[in-house]
C-alpha cells in the first residue's frame, strides 16, 4: 500500500476540536444574553405562551386523576359533615324543644301565680326584624347600622338582640336607619342578673379585651363578691328598657387582687357581635310601664299664674 494513502489524522478520541472554556464562555453569555434581552423586551414571551398552549391538554389529562380523587375526597368528607350536622341539629332541636315545654309550663305557672296574688299581667314586648346594613365609620367606636328607622316604629333607647342574646341599644334613629351602640362600646352598660346567685350588678363595654374573646365587665363590684367564672348574666329588667330574662354574658375570669377594694370581673358577651346580620328589634319597656312618682307629680301639678311683678 503506498504511504501517500495511509490516514494520518488522529482518532476521534484524540480531537478536541473548540476548548471546553471557550464553550463554556459562549453559552454563558449567551445565556445572560438572552435573560437580559427577555427581562427588558421579553423576547422569549411569544415562545412561552405558544409552549403553554400546546402543553395545555397534558397538564389538564395529567391532573385529571388528582382532580377526580380531590373531588371523591371533596363528596365523601361532605357527606360526613353534613351527617354531623345533622345529628348535632337534631340533638339542639331536641333539646330546644325540652327547653320550651318547659318554658310554657313555667310560663303557665307564673300566670297562676300572678292571678293568685293579684299582681299585674307581665309587659308583652313587641318586636320587630332588621338587617345590619354596616358598621360605623368611627374606628373608636362599637355601633352598627340597620336599615329601620323611625318611619318603621324604631324608637331610641330600643334594646337590640339577636338568636344568642342581646347585642346592644338603639342610641340614634334617622328616617329610614337606626344606629345600634353594641355593648362592647366603652360608653355602653346594661344591668345584669347573675342567674347562680341572683345578685344584681352592671356590666359595662370594655372594647381593649375584645380581642381576646371578651368585650365586656362588671365594675364597682365587691372583692368577695360571690361571682365564678362560667355564671351566666341576663337582664335584670330594673332599668325599665331590657326586658328580663335575656342573656347577656358569661364571666370569663375574676381577678380578686389582694389591696383592691374591687374585682376585675371580664365577661364574654352572649351575642357574636362581628358576624351577625339579622336583629330584633325590641320596643322599650318604659313605654309601657307606669310613669315614674315623680314624673307623674311633675306631669299632674297645676301652673299657677303668676301675680304682676312677681318674680318667677
Amino acid at each position: 500500500m503506498p504511504l501517500g494513502t495511509l490516514d494520518r489524522t488522529p482518532p476521534p478520541f484524540f480531537k478536541q476540536g473548540i476548548p471546553a472554556l471557550t464553550k463554556l464562555v459562549f453559552f454563558s453569555a449567551l445565556a445572560l444574553f438572552l435573560m437580559v434581552a427577555d427581562t427588558r423586551f421579553r423576547v422569549t414571551q411569544p415562545l412561552r405562551a405558544a409552549m403553554a398552549t400546546v402543553l395545555h391538554p397534558v397538564e389538564r389529562v395529567l391532573l385529571a386523576p388528582v382532580r377526580a380523587w380531590g373531588t371523591v375526597h371533596d363528596y365523601f368528607a361532605g357527606v360526613a359533615e353534613a351527617r354531623a350536622g345533622e345529628a348535632a341539629a337534631l340533638r339542639r332541636l331536641a333539646e330546644q324543644s325540652e327547653r320550651a315545654s318547659r318554658v310554657d309550663l313555667h310560663l303557665q305557672e307564673n300566670a297562676r301565680l300572678r292571678e293568685l296574688l293579684g299582681l299585674r299581667a307581665q309587659v308583652t314586648v313587641r318586636s320587630g326584624a332588621a338587617e345590619v346594613l354596616y358598621e360605623a365609620s368611627d374606628p373608636y367606636t362599637r355601633k352598627l347600622i340597620i336599615d329601620r328607622g323611625a318611619n318603621h316604629g324604631i324608637e331610641a333607647a330600643s334594646p337590640v338582640i339577636d338568636a344568642d342574646g342581646v347585642l346592644g341599644q338603639v342610641t340614634r334613629v334617622y328616617p329610614l336607619a337606626s344606629e345600634v351602640t353594641l355593648l362592647t362600646d366603652k360608653d355602653a352598660a346594661i344591668p345584669v342578673l347573675n342567674t347562680r346567685t341572683q345578685a344584681r350588678a352592671a356590666a359595662y363595654g370594655d372594647p381593649g379585651t375584645a380581642a381576646a374573646g371578651a368585650g365586656m365587665e362588671l365594675r364597682f363590684l365587691s372583692n368577695n363578691a360571690d361571682v365564678q367564672p362560667g355564671d351566666v348574666l341576663h337582664t335584670s329588667g330594673v332599668d325599665g328598657i331590657y326586658p328580663p330574662g335575656l342573656e347577656v354574658a358569661t364571666v370569663l375570669s375574676v381577678d380578686r387582687r389582694s389591696g383592691q377594694t374591687f374585682a376585675k370581673v371580664v365577661l364574654a358577651p352572649a351575642a357574636v357581635q362581628g358576624s351577625v346580620r339579622h336583629v330584633l328589634v325590641l320596643e322599650p319597656l318604659n313605654l309601657q310601664l307606669p310613669a315614674r312618682p315623680g314624673e307623674a307629680a311633675a306631669s299632674a301639678a297645676p301652673v299657677l299664674p303668676r301675680r304682676s311683678g312677681e318674680q318667677p
